[in-house]
C-alpha cells in the first residue's frame, strides 16, 4: 500500500490500415462516445462499474474498487483515518478473518505488494486485485474480497490497535528532508485550501489515540455505493463479470442520511508571492513558479480533444526548447520543463519549474521566464511543430498497433481516471482515427494562439525556491525579495525569436557496404535463428507475436571496466555516459532528437563491470534507425568540450548534493564495509572523483572498447520477419569493423570481508533507523541452486511481512532478495533491508535472526512454498509471452554459458522445489557466523526535534 499525492510508419494518404478506413467527417461539437470496447453501467444503489474484455496477459482479471473518498473528506479527528481504513481492509472483513486475505490471494499467486496493493489519496482511495481468471472459484472469492471492502470490513477494537503501529512505521518512512519541506509548502501551494491540512498521511497524534467508532464513522460516511466504482478488465466474458457485480453489489445501500460529497475550493492567487525553504538533508535545488491555480474539467466533445491535441504539441515543444538550455557549456540548469498541470482532479496551474545547478536560482529564473516569453511573443516554428506532430503520430500508431497486446492493467487505470476525473474513454480504434483525421489540419497560427493565451503574461504568482541550508559552490541562498525582483527582472528582458537550425534529414547518407550471412542454422524448440556474419559476428533471431510494434535487441561479450587499472577507475565508469552526452557519430543529442522525429528507435552502448553492452528498441517498421544508430557507435566519438563541461557541471552538483542526504553515507559504509574499503567496489560518484575524468581518456577507453564488434553476439526478439530483417543484419552488422581486442573479463580481487563485521552510521535528523544485512560466499553456482536461493528469499519474505510487521508492528516495508553469478567469480550475495524505528532496531535484529534460525533448522511451511511456486508459475506463464523475459533470458544464457533450453523447463524445476531444499538453502546462504551489519541511526536523540524547529519558510509577500 502506498499514498499518493495528485496519455499521448505514418498513415498513408488514404488510411488504408485494415480497421481504419476512414468514415463520416468528424463533427467537432459531437461529444467523446465511450468506446464500444468497455461496458459502463450503473446499479440502482449509484455505483458504477466497467467492464473491458482483455486478453493480455490470458487467464487473467485486473480487478479494481476505486472509492470516491480520500483524506479531504475526515473530519478533523480523523486526520490520517482514509489511510487507515485502506489498512484495515486487510485486516478483517465479513468473510476474512484478519491475515485469512492475504494468506488466501498468496495460495492463489497473487503476491502482497507486488499485486495486491491500495493506495489513499486527497480525494481518493483505490484497490488492486489482479486474480487468476481461469477458476470459477478463485473468480467468486475475488468479488467477494471487492464486497466485502466496499461494505463489510470488521473493524474490531483489538486489529485496530495492532494496526496503528505499522501505520506509524510507514509514516516514518516517509519522515525527512522532503516531509519536512512539504508541510511548509502546503498551505502556499494550495493556497489555503482545505488540501493543505489534509496529507493522507494523517496525524501522528490521531492515529496513536483515535477512538475505533471515529474510524468506524469515516467507513460508514463515505464507503457508499453511490461514491464507488468497481473495474473489470481481463480474459472474462463480460457478461459473466458483469452477472457477478450485479450479485455482489446490488444490496449495498447507501446512508440514510447522506453526507455531501463536497470538493474542495482552491481560491486563485491574485498576489505575488515568494517563499524560500531550505533544510540541512534538502536534495537537489529547485525553483517553482506557479502561477494561479484555474478549475478544470476533462474534455467532453471532439473538439476539446482537438484541444488536448494543441496543448500536448505546445507542451512537448516547449519542454524541448527548455531541454536544449539545459546542454549549454554554462547551462542555467541541471533540467526544467513548464506546462499545465493537475493539481487535483478538479484545478490546474501553468508551471515553470527547473533543478538548479551551480548558476543558481536567478540564472534559472531568467532563462526559465525568458524562454516561456519567447514562445507566448513569437510562437515556434514550422519545422518544431513538424517533428512534434511526427512524433505524436508514432505515439499513437504504436498504440493502436498494440491494441490488441496492451496489459489489461493499462487499461484498468483509464477506467478508473474515467471515474475519478472524467477522462475520455472512447478506445484506441477512435483516438487513432482522432489523431490521424485532427493533427494535419492544426495550424502553427493555433499552436502559437495557444501559447499565448496559456503562458500567463502578467498575473499572481507563487515563486518557491527549495534547497539545502549549505549550498556548494557559488549558489547561494536567495531571499524572498531576491526571487520576485528575479522574476520582474526576467519579464522586463527583449527575448528574440526561437533561432531554429537545420539538420541533416537522415542519419546517413547511404548504407555502408554490406557483408553476408555466412552460415545459418536453426533451433526449433526455441524458434530461434542463429547466424555468422562474413565479420564474425553472431546473430539470435527470435520472432514473436507478442507484441506488434516491439523489436528488442540486446548484445554483450566480456571485457568492461575490468580491463582498466586504477587510475582510469572513473574514466571506465563514465566514458559511455560521457559519450552519450556528446551525441552520436556527427550528430548532437539536439541534432539526434530532429532527426529522429516520428521514429521509435534508441540505441545504447556501454562498459559494465565485466561485460561490453550494446542494447536497443524499436518499433517494427523502424528497425533500420536502430540498426544504423548500433553501425554509428563503433564508426567513432563525437568530441564536444562544451557538452562535456556542462556534462562534468551536472554531476558535480549532484555528487555535491548527495552528501546531504542520510542515505548517501548509509549506503556507502555498506558497501565500504562489505568490499573492506576496496577503491574498485561499486560507489556513487563524490565530488573529489570528478577531477580524476578526463575528456580524452575517457573517448580513448570507449573507442577501445567499441571500435571493434569482435566477440559480439547480437540478439534479436520481437515483431520482424527473419526474411526480411536479414538483409538489414547483414548490411549494418555484418560490415561492424572486427580488429583483434581482448573479449574476456580481469578478475579485479573485489572481495566481501569474511566474518561477522557490524557497523553503525550516525546520520539524518528524523527518528528513522534502517537496518542492512548482508551474506556473502563462494558457492557452485547452478540453474538449481539459482532457484533454491530465489525460493529461500520469497518464503522469507513472506515470514518478515507476516511476523515483523502484521505481528509485531515492527516494520512497514522491507525485505530480502539474493542473487548469484559466476562472473568474474562463483558467489551469492542474500541483502536483508529492514527500516525502522531507533527505538526497536535490536528488536528488529533480534526477529529477524530469530526467523533466520526458524528458516534453518525447520524449512518454511509446505503453505508458504506453495504460494510462492503458484504466484512463480502463474509469472512463467505470462512471461513466456513477454520480449523483454525472453531477451534476459536468451542474454543471460549466453553470458553464463548455460543451455537457453532451461526457458521451457523452468516450470517443472519449480514443481520438484520441495521443503527441503529451501532448508538446506538457508542453512548453506544465510551463514550466521559470516555477514556484514550495518545500522543507521539519527545523528542524535534530539535531531528529530531540532530539524522540526529550524525548518521553515521565509515568505515574502508583494501584492
Amino acid at each position: 500500500m502506498v499514498i499518493r499525492i495528485a496519455r499521448i510508419s505514418f498513415l498513408v494518404a488514404a488510411l488504408l490500415v485494415q480497421g481504419l478506413a476512414p468514415g463520416a467527417p468528424l463533427k467537432l461539437d459531437d461529444p467523446l462516445p465511450v468506446g464500444a470496447q468497455v461496458k459502463v453501467g450503473k446499479l440502482d444503489n449509484g455505483l458504477t462499474y466497467y467492464v473491458q474484455r482483455n486478453r493480455m496477459p490470458e487467464h487473467k482479471l485486473e480487478l479494481r474498487l476505486v472509492v470516491k473518498a480520500g483524506s479531504i473528506l475526515e473530519d478533523d479527528d480523523q486526520q490520517g483515518l482514509a489511510h487507515f481504513t485502506e489498512h484495515m481492509a486487510f485486516n478483517g472483513s465479513r468473510h476474512f478473518k484478519r491475515h485469512e486475505l492475504v494468506s488466501y490471494l498468496q495460495s492463489i499467486g497473487v503476491k502482497f505488494g507486488a499485486d495486491l496493493n491500495a493506495y489513499t489519496s486527497f480525494d481518493e482511495t483505490v484497490y488492486i486485485l489482479p486474480v487468476p481468471s481461469d477458476r470459477k472459484e478463485d473468480l467468486d472469492k475475488a468479488f467477494l474480497v471487492l464486497e466485502d471492502w466496499a461494505h463489510g470490513l470488521t473493524l474490531k477494537d483489538a486489529d485496530i490497535d495492532k494496526e496503528r503501529d505499522i501505520v506509524l512505521e510507514e509514516a516514518r518512512l516517509g519522515k525527512g528532508a522532503g516531509d519536512r519541506i512539504q508541510k511548509v509548502l502546503m498551505p502556499k501551494i494550495y493556497n489555503g485550501s482545505r488540501y493543505a491540512d489534509r496529507l493522507p498521511i494523517g496525524q501522528e497524534d490521531v492515529i496513536r489515540t483515535f477512538e475505533p467508532d471515529t474510524l468506524r464513522r469515516f467507513y460508514r460516511d463515505w464507503y457508499r455505493p453511490d461514491l464507488m466504482a468497481v473495474v473489470a478488465v481481463g480474459d472474462i466474458d463480460p457478461a459473466k463479470a458483469e452477472h457477478m457485480i450485479r450479485r455482489h453489489f446490488a444490496g449495498l445501500k447507501n446512508p440514510a442520511h447522506e453526507r455531501p460529497r463536497v470538493y474542495a475550493r482552491i481560491p486563485a492567487r491574485t498576489d505575488n508571492e515568494a517563499l524560500v525553504v531550505t533544510d540541512k538533508e534538502a536534495g537537489p535545488a529547485s525553483i517553482l513558479i506557479r502561477y494561479p491555480v484555474r478549475p478544470f474539467h476533462e474534455r467532453e466533445t471532439l473538439r476539446g480533444y482537438r484541444e488536448q491535441l494543441i496543448e500536448a504539441l505546445f507542451a512537448g515543444m516547449l519542454n524541448q526548447r527548455l531541454q536544449e538550455l539545459s546542454q549549454l557549456p554554462s547551462p542555467p540548469f541541471i533540467g526544467a520543463s513548464s506546462a499545465l498541470s493537475r493539481l487535483t482532479p478538479r484545478y490546474r496551474s501553468y508551471n515553470a519549474m527547473a533543478a538548479l545547478g551551480m548558476s543558481g536560482a536567478t540564472t534559472a529564473i531568467d532563462a526559465l521566464v525568458q524562454e516561456n516569453e519567447r514562445a507566448r511573443r513569437f510562437g515556434f516554428t514550422a519545422a518544431e511543430l513538424d517533428r512534434m506532430k511526427k512524433t505524436m503520430l508514432r505515439t499513437y500508431e504504436r498504440a493502436w498497433n498494440e491494441r490488441d497486446k496492451t496489459d489489461s492493467a493499462v487499461h484498468a487505470s483509464e477506467l478508473m481516471r474515467n471515474f475519478l476525473e472524467g477522462e475520455s474513454i472512447p478506445g484506441i480504434d477512435a483516438e487513432y482515427r482522432y489523431v490521424t483525421d485532427m493533427l494535419p489540419g492544426i495550424t502553427l497560427a493555433e499552436i502559437d494562439a495557444y501559447a499565448a493565451k496559456t503562458i500567463p503574461a502578467d498575473s499572481g504568482k507563487l515563486v518557491i525556491y527549495t534547497g539545502s541550508t549549505k549550498p556548494e559552490g557559488d549558489a547561494a541562498i536567495p531571499t524572498g525579495d531576491q526571487l520576485l525582483a528575479a522574476i520582474t527582472a526576467a519579464e522586463q528582458h527583449d527575448v528574440r525569436p526561437h533561432d531554429e537550425k537545420a539538420v541533416a534529414a537522415h542519419l546517413m547518407d547511404h548504407p555502408p557496404a554490406p557483408g553476408t550471412i555466412v552460415d545459418e542454422n536453426r533451433d526449433e524448440p526455441l524458434g530461434l535463428t542463429r547466424l555468422t556474419l562474413s565479420n564474425g559476428v553472431k546473430v539470435i533471431l527470435k520472432p514473436t507475436t507478442f507484441r506488434n510494434d516491439q523489436v528488442l535487441m540486446s548484445a554483450a561479450r566480456f571485457g568492461g571496466q575490468s580491463l582498466f587499472d586504477d587510475k582510469d577507475t572513473f574514466n571506465a565508469r563514465y566514458a559511455d555516459t560521457i559519450v552519450a552526452a556528446m551525441g552520436l557519430k556527427d550528430f548532437s543529442p539536439l541534432d539526434m532528437r530532429k532527426i529522429l522525429a516520428g521514429k521509435a528507435a534508441s540505441v545504447s552502448a556501454g562498459l559494465g563491470n565485466n561485460t561490453d553492452v550494446v542494447a536497443g528498441t524499436a518499433g517494427a517498421t523502424d528497425v533500420e534507425t536502430m540498426l544504423q544508430m548500433v553501425w554509428l557507435k563503433f564508426a567513432g566519438v563525437r568530441r564536444d568540450e562544451d557538452l562535456y563541461k556542462s556534462f562534468i557541471g551536472k554531476q558535480t552538483e549532484l555528487a555535491r548534493n548527495r552528501l546531504s542526504q542520510p542515505g548517501a553515507l548509509f549506503g556507502d559504509t555498506v558497501l565500504a564495509t562489505l568490499y573492506n574499503n576496496n577503491p574498485r567496489a561499486p560507489r556513487a560518484l563524490r565530488p573529489e572523483d570528478i577531477p580524476k575524468i578526463d575528456l580524452d581518456r575517457a573517448i580513448s577507453i570507449y573507442r577501445q572498447r567499441f571500435s571493434s564488434a569482435k566477440g559480439l553476439t547480437f540478439i534479436f526478439v520481437g515483431s520482424f520477419d527473419v526474411a526480411a530483417i536479414k538483409p538489414l543484419i547483414a548490411t549494418y552488422l555484418g560490415s561492424l569493423p572486427t580488429p583483434d581486442i581482448p573479449t574476456t573479463y580481469r578478475d579485479l580481487g573485489i572481495r566481501p570481508v569474511s566474518g561477522v563485521v557490524k557497523r553503525e552510521v550516525n546520520s539524518g535528523s528524523e527518528d528513522r533507523s534502517t537496518v542492512s544485512l548482508t551474506f556473502t560466499g563462494p558457492t557452485d553456482v547452478t540453474e538449481l541452486e539459482e532457484l533454491r536461493l530465489s525460493a529461500l528469499t520469497e518464503v522469507m519474505n513472506i515470514r518478515i511481512i507476516d511476523v515483523l510487521r502484521e505481528k509485531l508492528g515492527l516494520i512497514y516495508g522491507g525485505g530480502m532478495e539474493g542473487s548469484m553469478t559466476r562472473i568474474p567469480y562463483s558467489h551469492y550475495t542474500v541483502g536483508v533491508t529492514l527500516p525502522t524505528g531507533p527505538s526497536n532496531v535490536d528488536k528488529v535484529l533480534s526477529a529477524m535472526f530469530a526467523e533466520i534460525e526458524r528458516m534453518r533448522t525447520e524449512g518454511p511451511t509446505q503453505a508458504d512454498l506453495d504460494k510462492v511456486k503458484t504466484n512463480w508459475l502463474q509469472t512463467y506463464r505470462k512471461s513466456l509471452q513477454d520480449n523483454t523475459y525472453w531477451l534476459a533470458a536468451l542474454q543471460t544464457s549466453l553470458t553464463e554459458g548455460t543451455d537457453p533450453g532451461t526457458i521451457l523447463t523452468f516450470d517443472q524445476e519449480v514443481q520438484k522445489l520441495t521443503v527441503g531444499d529451501v532448508k538446506r538453502a538457508a542453512q548453506r546462504y544465510l551463514n550466521t557466523e559470516n555477514y556484514v551489519q550495518v545500522v543507521l541511526n539519527p545523528e542524535t536523540k534530539t535531531a528529530a526535534a531540532q530539524a522540526r524547529n529550524e525548518a521553515g519558510g521565509k515568505p515574502v509577500k508583494k501584492g
